[in-house]
């Protein structure tokens, strides 16, 4: 019995060892570290590594923005930062509530892990059923990982960590609670999944596409230097801003017109895809989920009233 176990284990441990995210910061401002994910979707060859995740090394201790995919992410985020720094995390803030973002909280269960409180709330209701689905997704990465929940309520504000101020947006376009920070020490804004670079938006929480181009804009009139978006890489300049604009107001008029034209859904995913889009990552892929997602909104506000037709 004994070398049915031990052949079981040599056999599983190169897989195991396999399960490894190499995290390797890298300084995009003074005291800030980027752990860039790529732009692809889950995949048991990536592990759920989709998201861009940080940390800022202030004068009283380590902050993290966001922890990523899985407990084993956390692990080796944790791991990346020590690698960096000897000073201790001292808090992790989240931007939002979707598992690539937070199902690395059990690796920081030692220190306050802070949201918004309609993150917190989206978490509790949802964060079992992802945490399984993401089990579905990537497999084995995801061994040992539970949704944990966050620990402080943030309000929209200025809060000082040490040498750095950070001022925190509560915004909604892209789940209905999405934290956006703007480090004003150095001007970087880590704007969660509000901006997608170069990377298709994901459409499951919107409240709707018009919230999302005034958190857009809200965003763009900050004084940022750099902006690091939930997905894709870092910029300084517009385009980011210019293109979930551009973005956004096509999807928009896209399911208007369908709406009005009375086109099904299935007829709407098929829609062509500009080819200034063409290029972005999983663009099809997204259309379809967004489809999906928000066009029986469009549908239904094109349907006559009967109650008021009725009282006429």
């Amino acid at each position: 019995m004994r070398w049915m176990l031990l052949l079981f284990m040599s056999l599983s441990l190169p897989v195991l060892a396999e399960l490894d995210y190499s995290l390797k910061p890298r300084q995009i401002a003074e005291d800030t570290w980027l752990l860039e994910g790529s732009t692809d979707n889950f995949a048991k060859t990536n592990g759920g590594n989709i998201v861009n995740t940080a940390f800022i090394v202030t004068e009283q201790g380590v902050v993290v923005i966001d922890t990523g995919p899985s407990k084993r992410y956390g692990e080796a985020m944790r791991k990346a930062i020590a690698s960096i720094t000897e000073k201790p995390v001292i808090e992790v803030l989240l931007t939002h509530h979707h598992p690539d973002h937070v199902l690395g909280n059990q690796a920081f269960s030692d220190v306050p892990i802070s949201a918004l409180a309609g993150t917190t709330e989206l978490l509790q209701q949802q964060g079992d059923a992802m945490s399984e689905n993401m089990y579905r997704l990537v497999g084995d990465w995801m061994r040992g990982t539970e949704a944990v929940l966050p620990t402080r309520t943030l309000t929209p504000g200025v809060r000082s960590f040490g040498n750095h101020d950070f001022r925190l947006l509560g915004l909604g376009g892209h789940t209905g609670a999405d934290l956006a920070i703007l480090d004003q020490k150095t001007g970087v804004l880590f704007a969660g999944d509000l901006v997608f670079y170069q990377r298709a938006l994901t459409t499951p929480n919107s409240p709707g596409l018009a919230v999302w181009l005034a958190d857009i804009a809200t965003l763009q009139g900050l004084p940022w230097t750099l902006i690091v978006p939930g997905h894709g890489p870092v910029a300084t300049d517009q385009q980011p801003f210019e293109q979930m604009r551009d973005y956004l107001g096509w999807l928009d008029q896209l399911m208007r017109d369908g709406a009005a034209n009375g086109s099904d859904m299935a007829e709407m995913i098929r829609s062509p895809i500009p080819e200034r889009f063409t290029g972005i990552s999983l663009s099809r892929y997204e259309l379809i989920r967004s489809v999906s997602h928000l066009y029986p909104r469009y549908e239904r506000a094109q349907m006559p009233r009967v109650d008021s037709a009725a009282n006429k």
